[in-house]
């Protein structure tokens, strides 16, 4: 007997006579080897992959601006001789004539050195370079690569050369108009070389916002318009509606009812209709932290540009912008987070207006794009946005009392006073002239906005007689440009006299009316709760309203996006990989802890350890996969409301998450597998542990999704738990049977004691009859508890898709 027990063993394991079961420890010696080489390998080498793939695109990268830049040397030189050749060749010229002619006739207004006057002496500086570059590279072009060429048969190296060329070219042609501005590229207004994009004009007549809620205006009648081309600086006090007069431009506008019109290039149109073509920087720096610079730069770019856009033409695009905004030096640095230092704080400032610069947006709107930078990094912030305004772009950014050398640089100036009212709208050159003209005259080495902005604050007492106080600017204004006044700022006025509003100054003269005084609380308690309703019933509708688009660019579709946020949540896994080790190693340690202290039963099938392993993993599974939601859901509020696809940013997770969904069940198994060494198969276990863990991944990104980090990780813990206790009762009454057939823990656990029961034959049928009658399983429902566990699975991600696209703060 126990030579035939000895034969059906497998090879490297053992058999007791006095045990059913086989002492497989050796195969699970080999696991726990094979898995500890693979953790070590990816906690030390995570980063090498990336950082070998960057080095080897820098060098291309670093070839090309050396050859390009070189290219420019000599264009430069060869400028320099001809000018000098055609200096001498006139002076000769001129000699001769003095020397040899009778007759006396007036100089030419130029000498002619081009033989076929056809050409320029552009054209001849073009075929030099030419030239010489094709005997120094010959596989190099002077023209990009486009689209009569697959762009993918380009090598990096070319592409670098053409973007490099173009940017050495424009830096050129702004050393040569240096002096005409302080950026030096006046001179490319006019030239037809700087391309031009698709125009827009934003104009607004008495534009109000109210807060629903509490019924206050925050914004109100504004008149003006921003226009293509201009630098529109937005400055006012605190609580002025600056960021308020900013989102209403973009159409967030969520939780206000706005009055008054907005016009698209003089029609009345939807804002969002062009959200194609419009970048709006937020005030927070909203980027993704464990990206680099340029990673940063380049997703932005791949999505929201235009799809036909050459890939040579992109390069150029991000080059450019990496350059304008003094970004060179960090460019392959990480960003960084609270955790993990990185970039500084205005580099990270210019990362964030980086990311709407390269999708070459026509209107650009900036919320404090200057806070926390000095005078130098403000100052090549606005030479950027002023190369931008060249090609028509419309830009207008908030303001906090900028330098008097950066307020020069803006070339309209709209002013707000507390409350939302405009004091001044027009140019900056003007500004100084209308409020001397007011009798406000700015006092000797003192910056003009923040003289303006202490009158309005209330610091500065005017001096002027004819305004007695700064809340009569608005007034002012709108009197002078003939707009109409509100009926109740015209009850704070005698005739002939513009009187000041009788409440404190710290309180808005925009509040309608007392009728909030005369509330009782449970009328005040009602309509906070009818306002939070209509807050959320409004955000709904917004993120399921989807207006015509008439930007006219086609950017990448689903499939294209989905290709982009892959790889680039696969990168920012590779950079996590010391997390993913970790959660790996905590799983690792569960399984032996609850591997050595349960063993296999044969009364109860191992119910009871198998009720311990739902628990864990479901508990260790969800709380990390709360991470793949909660941790971005700024950047995906500020993605998804630029336009891009919400369905390819959660497929591009869920996708990348399948990696933990296969790995998992195998490092809990290679603990608890070979300490328990249940009837059951590792195949069998391991793919109602693979259910299991998709099945709980599902639930937790809709718990990621629709509650808070805290709450979140409160649920998550508490929903294993709590299922499982319902799905375990012995004697259950009707209504726990039912609520039971809707927890996931009852078919895991299920499946599990099914795998284990079919094992059994012989006498052992009896047993395990008794133990499937007990806990009302069928030992043929196996398949039908891995289907209800991937049904799950699938419902959970629907359920959290459907709260990504309408609970999100997306506009």
């Amino acid at each position: 007997m126990g030579a035939t027990s000895e034969t059906r063993c497998f090879k490297l394991t053992t058999c007791d006579a006095k045990t059913t079961t086989q002492n497989i420890h050796a195969y699970g010696v080999m696991v726990i080897v094979a898995l500890i080489t693979v953790l070590l390998m990816i906690y030390n080498c995570s980063d090498q992959v990336l950082a070998i793939r960057e080095r080897r695109l820098a060098k291309s990268r670093e070839a090309a601006a050396k050859s390009a830049h070189e290219t420019a040397k000599a264009r430069q030189r060869w400028k320099s001789a001809k000018g000098a050749a055609a200096k001498r060749a006139g002076g000769l010229q001129a000699q001769l004539s003095q020397t040899f002619s009778r007759k006396k006739y007036s100089a030419p207004a130029e000498l002619p050195m081009i033989p076929n006057e056809a050409k320029t002496d552009e054209d001849n500086d073009d075929e030099y370079v030419t030239a010489r570059s094709s005997v120094r590279h010959p596989s190099a072009s002077s023209t990009p690569p486009n689209g009569n060429r697959n762009e993918n048969s380009y090598a990096p190296s070319q592409i670098f050369r053409y973007a490099y060329s173009q940017l050495e070219r424009e830096r050129a042609m702004q050393q040569q108009n240096k002096d005409l501005t302080f950026s030096g590229v006046v001179a490319m207004a006019a030239n037809h070389e700087v391309k031009k994009r698709p125009l827009i004009e934003v104009a607004f007549k008495d534009l109000t916002l109210t807060l629903k809620t509490k019924k206050k205006h925050i914004l109100r009648c504004v008149t003006g318009k921003i226009k293509p081309g201009r630098i529109t600086s937005v400055m006012g006090p605190s609580g002025a509606g600056k960021t308020t007069f900013l989102s209403a431009l973009a159409g967030k506008t969520a939780g206000c009812k706005i009055s008054g019109m907005i016009l698209i290039n003089g029609k009345s149109q939807s804002i969002h209709s062009y959200k194609r073509i419009i970048g709006f920087v937020p005030q927070d720096d909203i980027v993704h932290g464990n990206l680099t610079v340029e990673e940063n730069l380049w997703f932005s770019a791949h999505c929201r540009l235009s799809a036909d856009l050459p890939k040579a033409e992109k390069v150029l695009i991000v080059e450019r912008a990496i350059e304008s905004l003094g970004l060179q030096a960090v460019r392959s640095s990480v960003v960084g987070t609270v955790e993990k230092r990185g970039i500084s704080g205005g580099q990270r400032k210019r990362v964030n207006v980086g990311l709407e610069m390269v999708m070459e947006p026509s209107l650009l709107l900036l919320d404090e794009p200057t806070s926390g930078l000095d005078s130098a990094s403000s100052q090549l912030l606005l030479r950027a946005l002023r190369r931008e305004a060249l090609e028509g772009v419309n830009i207008c950014m908030v303001v906090h009392q900028p330098s008097y050398t950066l307020f020069k640089m803006f070339d309209d100036l709209v002013l707000l006073a507390k409350g939302g009212l405009t004091v001044y709208h027009g140019s900056v050159a003007k500004v100084e002239g209308y409020f001397n003209g007011l009798g406000i005259k700015v006092p000797d080495r003192v910056n003009p906005p923040d003289h303006y902005i202490d009158i309005l604050e209330g610091i500065v007492t005017p001096s002027a007689s004819t305004v007695a106080n700064y809340m009569n600017l608005p007034l002012k204004w709108m009197m002078n440009n003939g707009y109409p006044i509100p009926p109740d700022m015209q009850e704070n006025n005698t005739p002939g006299i513009v009187m000041p509003p009788q409440m404190n100054r710290n309180v808005s003269v925009l509040q309608l009316g007392d009728g909030d005084e005369d509330q009782s609380f449970a009328e005040e308690l009602w309509q906070d709760v009818k306002g939070n309703v209509e807050l959320q019933r409004d955000k709904i509708r917004d993120h399921l309203w989807m207006p015509r688009d008439l930007s006219n660019r086609r950017t990448p579709g689903v499939w294209s996006q989905y290709r982009y946020y892959l790889g680039r949540v696969f990168k920012q896994r590779l950079r996590e990989a010391k997390m993913q080790a970790v959660d790996l190693l905590i799983l690792f340690l569960a399984g032996a802890c609850l591997g050595s202290l349960g063993k296999a039963n044969d009364k109860n099938l191992g119910a009871s350890g198998y009720s311990h392993t739902i628990i864990a993993v479901s508990l260790l599974c969800k709380i990390a996969a709360l991470r793949s939601f909660s941790l971005d859901r700024l950047q995906y509020w500020r993605e998804s409301a630029s336009g891009m696809s919400s369905l390819a940013y959660f497929l591009a997770k869920d996708t990348v998450d399948h990696f933990n969904t296969v790995i998992k069940p195998v490092v809990y198994l290679s603990m608890f597998y070979f300490f328990t060494n249940p009837r059951s198969t590792f195949a069998d276990n391991y793919i109602v542990l693979l259910c299991l863990v998709y099945c709980v991944t599902g639930m937790a990104y809709a718990l990621a999704i629709f509650f808070e980090a805290g709450p979140a990780q409160l649920w998550s813990v508490l929903l294993p738990v709590v299922l499982t206790l319902i799905a375990t009762q012995q004697r259950p009454s009707n209504i726990l049977k039912f609520i039971s057939n809707f927890c996931y823990p009852r078919w895991a656990l299920e499946a599990f004691v099914i795998a284990n029961a079919e094992r059994y034959d012989g006498v052992w049928l009896l047993t395990r009859c008794g133990a499937l009658m007990n806990s009302g399983y069928n030992v043929h429902d196996w398949l039908l508890c891995i289907y209800i566990l991937l049904f799950f699975g699938v419902v959970c991600r629907i359920v959290a898709f459907f709260g990504l696209v309408t609970l999100g703060r997306r506009r």
